[in-house]
């Protein structure tokens, strides 16, 4: 292929991915699935590393991360980003209303309401179209640079092909965790023996602030605009502000209106407290703002708020409502969740009968008895939540209630790991809804995939005493089969032939699967990356595995504690004679030169603009070797920040050269010459 074939299917597929990227983010709609979008990608990064040149500067592939930044860079905004006042009640809303007409001398003028998103404020510059920088709110005036994240979300534009633009103008906006990716995220964290996260707003602010971009692009946050600032932007409302940005193409919520009049504001306030529980997101409240920009001039500002604007805050509805007992849910790690089993209340539009308790700790804090009056709500949260009791309704009879020592399912004697709040069935080979969620963890997409088999058909051969762990999967027969309600012959076909298929699906999916704690999917595929083969995973020791990318103490001292279980190891014996995928088929980078030739090094500690992966990655593809230890014949140290001392003195003790992250790449110059 040419450079002019290159760059015409280059821009080609940059304007079907960006085309496909709009109808999904912003208009929930797809004409492809997944894996067509993943493959169209796919190609295109690999046209980009062919012809580095013909990269585009808003290209697609930066969706997908890549970059590490070990620190963010504070910012002056050019505009402060101010806070807004508050309020609970109307009657303080109508004396808002009161102080705008008298600070615009009663001239005539109108409200613009916008639904006040539960994210993380941002504020984005652009340049000659493109996507320039983007910081955090911060205190108002300064932020945190993360540019590099921003340009993960998908929503975001990248470049603004819209003509007549200002050459230079600020988008402000809400970044934010949808409630299905919020819950997503957290199924994925409870099915690895993690804790979930407490809500969507400041799981989405700890991912902005992620070291590494590529983690980032994995949370699938959104972000929706609702301010445009800069000069000459020819606009004279708020209103018009709103549906330029919609014309340049941002994600603006549909879900505004323009307001004659104070009452009109509390029709939209009363409309959407109720609707509110139908959006994708969490809203706490309303902002209303002046809709002439030169009444917004004229009102001005106190010392720290706008005069022209307003947030209407809801109350977070909360019941109460009667606590019929405690029930304690077995996960697939073991973890035991109380859940409150509750009087059924109608609660910010559904009807609630439980809430989770979270742990030990949630129950004592709240001193709870069975028979009290709860208060139940959703504030934030996707899931109900008991936040105190009604004490005016209390029994004096009532007795405290005492955790369960045993667990529910098969009277095993609980532990508690010290630090950890949860309590745990240590039986996780003989405790049913363990069994059946490790072999539920080991069939889903990102493990597996094996489709054509679900919950309800594992329950039915579990209770058959066909399947006891993952592996019996593979010794299932037609026989078996067809002692399952309802399976006839295609779907006894079609579920023996996707037991086949997925001893094809890569390593890291089948070392994801196996459902090691604490390994999820990300560090399953640095594992696979680093070990290459399962046989060599099995034999690393604590330190080995402490010198893999994503890999800490907890989850090191997990793998280690897994492969010392006989039980473990014959279950892997089993699923490699079944045929299973146990070694990485990922390549080496490919070769980029010579000028490491017969050079060694050892990596070590935390680098500004690389993850060791990466740097193990340009070391073998320019012919040089990379060392798990240090000896006398080791030629370098490539040194980070917070390496190790004992490596620092036995490299100084046997004089190997210890070189820093810019030495490294000052050797590496010669190539980019060439």
């Amino acid at each position: 292929m040419t450079a002019q074939e290159a760059k015409i299917i280059i821009q080609e597929l940059s304007d079907t991915i960006n085309y496909h990227n709009t109808l999904y983010y912003q208009k929930s709609k797809s004409e492809i699935s997944d894996f067509e979008f993943d493959q169209l990608l796919e190609q295109l990064s690999s046209l980009e590393k062919q012809f580095p040149a013909l990269k585009l500067p808003d290209s697609p592939t930066q969706r997908v991360g890549g970059t590490i930044t070990k620190e963010f860079e504070n910012v002056m905004h050019q505009y402060p980003m101010l806070s807004l006042g508050n309020t609970y009640s109307f009657e303080e809303l109508q004396e808002f209303d009161v102080r705008v007409a008298k600070g615009l001398d009663g001239d005539a003028y109108e409200y613009f309401c916008e639904l006040k998103f539960d994210g993380v404020s941002i504020s984005i510059l652009y340049e000659n179209g493109f996507l320039t920088r983007a910081i955090t709110r911060g205190d108002g005036v300064r932020g945190d640079d993360v540019t590099t994240n921003v340009k993960t979300i998908r929503s975001i534009p990248l470049r603004i092909t819209t003509k007549n633009i200002p050459s230079r103008f600020e988008v402000r906006g809400e970044i934010f965790l949808s409630k299905v990716a919020f819950a997503k995220l957290n199924k994925e964290r409870e099915d690895i023996g993690e804790e979930t996260y407490a809500n969507a707003r400041n799981t989405a602010s700890g991912s902005i602030k992620m070291q590494d971009s590529t983690e980032v692009a994995k949370r699938k946050l959104n972000c929706y605009l609702y301010y445009l600032l800069g000069e000459g932007l020819g606009v004279q409302t708020h209103e018009e502000s709103i549906l330029k940005l919609e014309a340049w193409g941002f994600n603006v919520s549909p879900t505004y209106k323009k307001c004659k009049t104070i009452a009109d504001v509390k029709a939209y306030i009363d409309l959407w407290g109720n609707k509110r529980g139908d959006l994708p997101l969490d809203t706490d409240g309303v902002v209303i703002k002046v809709n002439s920009l030169d009444q917004q001039e004229q009102l001005g500002f106190t010392a720290k708020i706008p005069r022209w604007a307003i947030a209407f805050k809801y109350k977070a509805q909360s019941l109460s409502t009667q606590l019929n007992n405690i029930t304690y849910q077995v996960g697939r790690t073991g973890a035991i969740t109380p859940v409150a089993e509750l009087e059924p209340i109608l609660l910010a539009g559904t009807t609630v009968k439980r809430a989770s308790l979270h742990n030990a700790n949630e129950i004592n804090r709240l001193d709870l008895r069975i028979g009290d009056y709860v208060f139940v709500e959703k504030g934030g949260e996707i899931i109900p939540k008991v936040t105190s009791v009604d004490l005016s309704q209390r029994k004096a009879d009532a007795i405290p209630v005492n955790y369960i020592t045993h667990c529910p399912e098969c009277r095993t004697e609980l532990i508690r790991v010290e630090g950890e709040a949860n309590h745990y069935c240590p039986n996780d080979k003989g405790c049913p809804p363990q069994i059946k969620g490790k072999i539920e963890h080991f069939i889903q997409r990102k493990a597996m995939d094996i489709d054509s088999l679900g919950e309800r058909t594992i329950a039915q051969l579990y209770e058959l005493g066909f399947i006891k762990t993952p592996a019996d999967l593979y010794d299932l027969t037609k026989d078996n089969l067809t002692k399952l309600d309802g399976f006839k012959e295609l779907s006894i076909n079609n579920l023996l032939l996707g037991i086949e298929k997925s001893k094809q699906v890569p390593f890291e999916s089948v070392l994801f699967a196996i459902g090691i704690r604490y390994v999820g999917k990300t560090v399953a595929e640095k594992l696979a990356k680093h070990f290459k083969t399962m046989d060599a995973l099995m034999t690393a020791n604590y330190g080995l595995l402490l010198a893999t990318p994503e890999v800490g103490e907890k989850i090191a001292q997990s793998v280690v504690s897994f492969f010392n279980n006989e039980e473990n190891v014959n279950e892997i014996s089993r699923l490699k004679q079944s045929g299973l995928q146990f070694e990485s088929t990922q390549k080496e980078p490919e070769r980029l030169s010579n000028i490491l030739d017969a050079k060694t090094f050892v990596i070590s500690g935390v680098f500004k603009k690389y993850e060791r992966d990466q740097l193990k990655d340009i070391i073998i593809a320019n012919g040089g070797k990379v060392l798990s230890s240090i000896s006398a014949k080791l030629n370098y140290l490539l040194a980070g920040e917070n390496m190790g001392p004992a490596k620092l003195e036995k490299a100084e003790k046997l004089r190997v050269k210890i070189i820093s992250e810019d030495e490294f790449e000052g050797m590496l110059k010669d190539i980019s010459t060439r």
